[in-house]
């Protein structure tokens, strides 16, 4: 899954999660649309077409991140 905005860091995401910005997820392709708001998931950036370079577990609330691991 991807975060909305493309983190070039996971870094980036953890300040913007403690920061109190709207994260939220989606998944693209064909198994899209169905992202859960609640629970785990799990997150790669930066957004394709570049190479993922980070990796994170992320708590969900509402539709939003709350936590990133």
């Amino acid at each position: 899954m991807y975060t909305s905005i493309n983190f070039r860091t996971k870094k980036a995401l953890k300040e913007a999660v403690k920061a109190g910005k709207c994260v939220t997820v989606y998944q693209p392709g064909p198994f899209g649309g169905n992202e859960p708001t609640e629970g785990t998931v799990f997150l790669e950036g930066p957004h394709y077409p570049e190479a993922h370079k980070w990796y994170a577990q992320a708590t969900l609330e509402g539709g939003r991140v709350v936590k990133v691991k």
